[in-house]
């Protein structure tokens, strides 16, 4: 039996084809959970149907561990049957054991196997992304490779860590979906509007489209950039070309650069795959 098997495309590359595993039953109180668990948020009521289901049945998949200090071993996945399992008063669960050479392989495989299993919220998968890109120095291409996904999912979620901590917490408590989310990113930058229409999105009960139009409206009833006064020449002052640079780069999270030439010149917008210009080429033509 090789290691990659039920965790998908990300472990395989870690581990490659002929990595062993090592089956047993364990002592539950040997396994430490896993302090890498990008989940943080666990459904009371889903562990107790879980629990049940776990009695009649019993832990049908095995939790992934690696060896830990004496006689413990430490969780890689599957803290909710380890959870699960307690509630339902066991006192052994199958686990597979993994070698891995050091924390780092750990956290890598962790994150990937966690993020596989589609069970996270938007902002716990963002966080995860976002640690397995600031840790090991992967660009969001190499990124969605690990994961098995688009780029442009990679890119979508991460811009979820841009909102305010209050409007993420809305996210994962499933007040605000993902697309919710993304829509008021447009206006971090008017913190007093974000939160007016996060709340006329709760209350009114807005659909993701609903949102948009009423986002798009507040957007343009405000000029792009606020000037305090006329520009009287043909040069465009740099600091006003480097705010435009600013909100454009923050609007469409993609690098912007101006060139300019007197009173002239052109903006260039990068992209980094055929999905990214797909989804750049949608926000500037607002479909």
């Amino acid at each position: 039996m090789t290691a990659n098997r039920g965790l998908g495309k990300g472990v395989g590359l870690l581990f490659g084809e002929e990595e062993k595993e090592k089956f047993f039953q364990c002592n539950i109180d040997n396994v430490v959970p896993n302090k890498y668990q990008p989940r943080t948020h666990f459904n009371e009521e889903d562990l107790h149907e879980l629990a049940d289901s776990i009695r009649e049945k019993g832990v049908i998949q095995p939790l992934i561990v690696t060896e830990g200090e004496t006689d413990n071993y430490n969780l890689v996945a599957g803290e909710r049957r380890l959870r699960a399992s307690k509630i339902a008063g066991l006192t052994e669960v199958p686990v597979v054991v993994f070698e891995l050479e050091n924390e780092d392989s750990l956290l890598e495989l962790a994150l990937i196997e966690n993020i596989q299993r589609t069970d996270l919220n938007p902002i716990e998968e963002a966080e995860a992304y976002r640690k397995l890109i600031d840790k090991f120095g992967y660009t969001q291409e190499e990124t969605a490779n690990r994961v098995g996904k688009k780029r442009s999912t990679i890119t979508n979620l991460l811009r979820l860590l841009k909102l305010p901590p209050q409007i993420q917490t809305d996210v994962t408590n499933g007040l605000l979906s993902e697309g919710h989310g993304r829509a008021l990113i447009k206006l971090i930058d008017d913190p007093v509007k974000l939160q007016e229409i996060r709340d006329a999105i709760i209350k009114n009960g807005f659909s993701v489209r609903q949102a948009e139009k009423t986002i798009k409206k507040a957007v343009a009833a405000k000029p792009l950039i606020k000037r305090t006064k006329e520009l009287n020449s043909d040069e465009i002052p740099s600091s006003y070309t480097k705010a435009i640079t600013t909100q454009l780069t923050n609007r469409l999270n993609s690098k912007v650069v101006i060139n300019q030439n007197g009173s002239r010149g052109k903006i260039e917008i990068e992209y980094y795959s055929l999905d990214d210009l797909d989804r750049v080429s949608s926000m500037i033509l607002d479909e």
